[in-house]
């Protein structure tokens, strides 16, 4: 028992250097870029930003084994139901076609889970946190329920997986390598469009997420319930919730108060009592 628990507090240990290295690494890209090249002016220690960093690291160091319950049924789902034809067919293709498609498809299936968590009631009482935030920056790419957080990954990545574009079929070098590359690429990504940047691509951000983009997900006065997409705009194109202006939205967050600290805000949205105005639960006008 005593080496159990020594086992686990060294991992813990080492995953939780592993994050503050990590988070060292996102601060010397991103502080100095912020500072420079800020969409809105703000101050680096700007309110909010000690609870960003709890759910930095609580995230960091949970989301693995949380998301691993229900991607157990989706392994289960692969055995039992996939025809071995189609995971055949999949594991055949060359790998970049594999990491292509699969990211578009792990990309759907991630809009069309943040449009729920916006729609239904109960999904919305989790990603409200997320939303909470007043300030943008880097770190509130992190901001999110672990349920919440959980959620969006499942709906991400189980069409790929029940579509043969995961390590469930044939094994292989290539069926391996694209759950990573698919997830990596938004988790990276996700830093960066929260970023308090100015930048824009031109043409390109019809294509590639942008901060513009994200940025108009979360604003608070103007059109809402838009750009669910994470990393591919023209998905919101073809679903009619794109919204991509010249001008950046003007203030940021919700109408419904949220508390202020992380275990509050933790167990805020499992509370029978709480009410969130229906301000993200109305359709977009097309």
């Amino acid at each position: 028992m005593d080496s159990l628990i020594n086992e686990t507090l060294a991992d813990l240990l080492a995953k939780t250097w592993n994050m503050a290295v990590w988070l060292v690494g996102l601060a010397v890209v991103f502080v100095p870029l912020e500072y420079f090249c800020a969409a809105t002016p703000k101050k680096v220690f700007r309110k909010g930003l000690l609870i960003d960093l709890g759910y930095f690291f609580l995230n960091g160091l949970a989301l693995a084994s949380l998301l691993s319950i229900p991607m157990s049924f989706v392994a289960i789902a692969v055995q039992r139901w996939i025809p071995d034809a189609l995971l055949e067919a999949t594991a055949d293709l060359n790998v970049w076609t594999k990491i292509v498609v699969g990211f578009v498809i792990s990309e759907t299936g991630y809009y069309w889970g943040h449009r729920l968590s916006h729609h239904v009631p109960f999904l919305w009482r989790f990603h409200a946190i997320h939303h909470s935030a007043e300030q943008l920056d880097f770190l509130v790419n992190t901001r999110a329920h672990p349920v919440d957080m959980v959620f969006s990954r499942f709906m991400a990545l189980a069409p790929m997986y029940l579509l043969g574009f995961g390590n469930k079929g044939r094994i292989s070098v290539s069926n391996n390598l694209v759950p990573l590359v698919v997830t990596l690429i938004p988790t990276v990504w996700g830093y960066f469009i929260h970023a308090n940047l100015k930048w824009r691509f031109g043409p390109l951000e019809w294509l590639f997420s942008t901060p513009a983009f994200h940025h108009w997900h979360h604003t608070k006065s103007g059109p809402i319930n838009r750009n669910f997409s994470s990393n591919l705009p023209w998905l919101d194109a073809l679903f009619g919730t794109l919204y991509l202006p010249k001008e950046l939205p003007q203030d940021y967050g919700i109408d419904s108060p949220v508390p202020d600290k992380l275990i509050d805000q933790l167990l805020y949205p499992l509370a029978p009592e709480v009410a969130l105005k229906e301000t993200r639960q109305q359709e977009p006008t097309p």
